[in-house]
């Protein structure tokens, strides 16, 4: 068995069994199902996630494979991006526990415990009335910057997230009031506390395959459909994410950014026939 825990957890849970301690914890239920639990519960004062995987059984392994999709078998997918993602400097969220047991893949028990962000806002919710309300420019301009970069960096580290929507974006706000609502012209990526969550369908390569990269960003674009997004705003993400001249982007990757479009515009349609949401 491998076990990490905080020091707050060990002290807690001591030499007892991490896995029965950890299905005892009761708090707001996000997910239960035979195989899988989600639930944010607190502990001293402090508010954290926690996702219990109990093993997901031979069939769906299987039906996985015949879909020519990886299986998520546990926490350990989650475990491994979050810790790639804080060698690459990336915002996420913070481990407080994990813990993997077994050597059969259909019934390998896991789970992680992440700190719960809070003072935080997804950027689908932030960007949600900027079709009516458009922000501020300088603002636009650098969370066009930050996204760019991310992805950028995820995508040239083998990286891809299979889930990239805004809603999985998470805005510091304490950062927020203090600069964005005074329409601050002093702002630059840096400065923004954007942190990347959900990362549990992330896979990870040595190089992420241009199928996986059009995947990514044409969920980005979609998410940013309705939020008053102009070309000029995706010709400046296009010139951060490869880091060269739009002539250069036009004459080396014009077919990526038709996919990424044509992907793009194929999720929008399902969304108006399904009538779901991001």
């Amino acid at each position: 068995m491998r076990l990490e825990l905080s020091k707050n957890f060990a002290q807690l849970w001591g030499k007892k069994d991490p896995f029965t301690e950890a299905e005892k914890l009761q708090g707001e239920v996000f997910r239960a199902l035979e195989a899988r639990r989600t639930l944010r519960f607190r502990l001293h004062n402090q508010s954290y996630f926690i996702k219990i995987h109990r093993g997901i059984g031979w069939f769906e392994i299987i039906e996985n494979l015949l879909r020519l999709r990886l299986p998520v078998l546990g926490a350990k997918n989650e475990y491994l991006a979050i810790k790639k993602l804080e060698e690459l400097h990336i915002d996420t969220m913070h481990i407080a526990g994990y813990a993997l047991k077994g050597v059969n893949p259909a019934q390998q028990q896991s789970f992680i415990i992440t700190e719960d962000l809070i003072n935080t806002i997804s950027l689908e919710d932030f960007c949600a009335n900027w079709n009516e309300i458009p922000p501020a420019f300088k603002l636009k301009q650098t969370l066009i910057s930050k996204l760019a970069s991310i992805s950028r960096t995820l995508h040239e580290n083998g990286i891809n997230h299979r889930d990239y929507y805004l809603c999985h974006f998470l805005l510091d706000k304490s950062f927020l009031y203090k600069k964005l609502k005074n329409n601050s012209q002093d702002l630059n990526n840096q400065q923004f506390k954007v942190s990347l969550i959900d990362l549990h369908r992330a896979q990870i390569r040595n190089q992420t395959p241009e199928r996986w990269r059009v995947k990514d960003i044409a969920s980005l674009y979609f998410s940013a459909m309705h939020i008053g997004m102009t070309q000029r705003d995706f010709l400046r993400f296009m010139k951060i994410y490869h880091q060269t001249s739009l002539h250069d982007i036009y004459k080396q990757h014009y077919d990526f950014w038709e996919k990424v479009k044509q992907q793009g515009h194929k999720l929008w349609k399902r969304k108006q026939r399904k009538g779901d949401a991001i």
